[in-house]
């Protein structure tokens, strides 16, 4: 039987890994990979029939050395503490690779919502959030929409907290709906930032983007999204695929068919104009830029070597193990780390909290040219310094981010 991937034993090889590089003082070094606070919470639900179910929740804040704790929270049914300490713990290193001032976090209930009522995940999502609400808030910890969740999940988050408080707290979390606090562009800033560093490689690669073939694992918000931009940019997406199937056309797939069929029918599958593929195969379909953009743990030792991409753009957090790592960088194939390559989110999360504290909102061009030069000058100082060290951008990402938390945390010290 196969090992299941632990994402948690992924984050710290890679992180162990950058400390060994920057030869941190083993003190900083256990106090930056330690989560700070650790949130485990029982969430009891009544369901439609009547019937009670206990659900297990999880918050975990990672490190506020640079600002408040930011993180998203998924609902799935194989989340687990190691997972959320993990994605907590990336989360840290993505806000600091482009330079926002937050720490990071990372929340999530082990649920199945495809099998739950909306009413069901509505008294789900209110009773996890009042468990939760001692240690989150606009000044502390401010969640977000990840796996299964989304503008709606946030709306009763808000709801929810503001009720706790007896005044309304639009800031306590983003990815809200514009009624409510939320900011433009949002909901399309993941898969926006893919596309700016996949623009950004392109250009120092001294490729060409028309007619660039592109393949896209996961087809939600970031997926889908970065499909649609790199399209409109002159890439040609050939292959496409979710949890139920893949499909695939080597002429190229119209990706605004796509997302409305995907909106009516729920999969991918049945697509007009393709042809289904084998999702055990999809990674290894030839490309020029692949775009993991599903769950962690997906490009392996067992199947990097098959991978004929020449540049990875890590849509989705903690795609691909350390092995794998090394075998796609002694293969030269260029990959765009997750903690650059998705961090488009929370900048523009950033941007809403900002709007929600000041209660003065941008256009969506404001939103977008912010964006556009917190990604192009992250990619730009990664990439400078895998150029200058002859590394990996991972490597390259993870020193900056690792060395940016680790100044902080030795300029505030210990207290007491």
């Amino acid at each position: 039987m196969k090992k299941k991937i632990n994402p948690y034993e992924i984050c710290v090889k890679q992180f162990n890994k950058v400390a060994d590089k920057l030869e941190l003082e083993p003190g900083i070094r256990e106090f930056l990979i330690k989560p700070k606070r650790q949130l485990i919470v029982s969430v009891p639900v009544e369901m439609d029939d009547g019937s009670y179910k206990v659900f297990d929740g999880y918050r975990v804040q990672h490190n506020i050395a640079r600002g408040p704790a930011k993180g998203g929270i998924r609902y799935h049914q194989n989340v687990t503490l190691d997972e959320v300490k993990a994605l907590a713990t990336w989360m840290t290193w993505k806000c600091a690779v482009v330079n926002v001032p937050y720490g990071g976090a990372k929340g999530g209930i082990t649920c199945d919502p495809t099998k739950m009522s909306a009413r069901e995940i509505e008294r789900l999502t209110r009773r996890y959030t009042a468990e939760i609400s001692i240690i989150i808030g606009p000044e502390k910890d401010i969640p977000a929409p990840d796996v299964n969740t989304n503008a709606q999940t946030m709306s009763w988050i808000m709801d929810t907290y503001s009720v706790l408080k007896g005044y309304s707290v639009p800031g306590v979390v983003t990815g809200k709906p514009l009624f409510i606090g939320g900011s433009l562009g949002r909901d399309a800033a993941t898969g926006r930032g893919v596309m700016y560093v996949v623009r950004e490689a392109v250009k120092c690669l001294g490729l060409q983007l028309n007619d660039m073939k592109v393949v896209v694992q996961g087809f939600g918000n970031v997926g889908s999204n970065a499909a649609l931009l790199l399209e409109e940019i002159g890439c040609k997406i050939i292959g496409i695929c979710d949890v139920y199937g893949a499909v695939y056309n080597k002429k190229g797939i119209d990706i605004k068919k796509a997302v409305d069929f995907v909106r009516s029918t729920g999969k991918v599958v049945g697509l007009p104009d393709t042809e289904p593929i084998d999702p055990a195969e999809f990674l290894s379909l030839e490309c020029d830029i692949l775009v993991p953009a599903a769950l962690e743990g997906q490009i392996t030792k067992d199947n990097a070597d098959k991978i004929q991409a020449k540049i990875i753009a890590e849509g989705a957090n903690g795609p691909t193990t350390p092995e794998a790592d090394e075998i796609l960088f002694d293969r030269g194939i260029f990959v765009i780390p997750d903690i650059l390559a998705n961090a488009g989110g929370v900048s523009v999360s950033y941007f809403e909290w900002v709007q929600d504290l000041m209660a003065h909102y941008w256009t969506e061009e404001e939103v977008n040219s912010k964006l556009e030069k917190i990604m192009k000058d992250a990619f730009k100082q990664v990439y400078d310094s895998a150029t200058a060290q002859k590394t990996s951008m991972r490597d390259a990402a993870y020193m900056l981010a690792v060395a940016r938390v680790a100044e902080a945390t030795r300029i505030r010290g210990i207290y007491p």
